[in-house]
């Protein structure tokens, strides 16, 4: 809007120039007029790139100091986080060193248990019982402690050994067959 005004002052002008001193005067007029509308509108101009450096500048502090916001939360997830999971360390190393407790201490007396099976089944325990049995060494616990309980109830018999084996373990507690059956799994 601003440069049809300009446009038409200066077109006025230049029309006026031939028509005397009040056209001079007028074509003086307009063209002071164009001057200060040039010179509101450079203003104008200045002002408006003025304003929009101000909103950036704003706008990249918003978000810098959102990024810092959110830098502060994920650190503050991440440090959480490495508690727990230090924590948890701490309850793992601690349950798998009563465990380890425990395995040496049911060794020891599996072990010990398992001597007097060792004159029938060897050492190792893969020797065949009187060349009737089978190796048990490496068989799962739990079914060497089935087969045990079974001989001790007399409700097992394989090969005719079922006599034999009630009385090798009908001295034998509950722990001392669990702790047997265990050592003789780990062979």
């Amino acid at each position: 809007m601003k440069h049809m005004i300009l446009l038409s002052l200066v077109c006025s002008s230049i029309l006026f120039t031939g028509c005397g001193d009040d056209a001079k005067k007028a074509a003086a007029e307009a063209t002071a007029k164009t001057s200060d509308i040039a010179k509101d509108t450079v203003t104008d101009l200045q002002q408006a790139a003025a304003d929009a450096a101000e909103a950036t500048k704003r706008a990249a502090e918003a978000t810098a100091r959102l990024a810092e916001e959110k830098a502060a939360e994920a650190k503050a997830v991440a440090e959480k986080a490495a508690a727990e999971l230090k924590e948890r360390a701490v309850e793992t190393t601690e349950a798998a060193t009563e465990l380890a407790k425990e395995v040496m201490s049911n060794s020891s007396a599996g072990e010990a248990a398992y001597a007097k099976c060792t004159g029938c089944h060897g050492k190792d325990g893969k020797t065949k019982a009187l060349g009737k049995s089978e190796i048990i060494a490496g068989q799962p616990a739990a079914d060497i402690e089935k087969k045990m309980a079974e001989y001790k109830a007399g409700t097992r018999d394989v090969a005719g050994m079922g006599s034999l084996m009630k009385g090798q373990v009908a001295a034998m507690s509950d722990e001392d067959i669990k702790a047997v059956s265990a050592y003789i799994s780990a062979m």
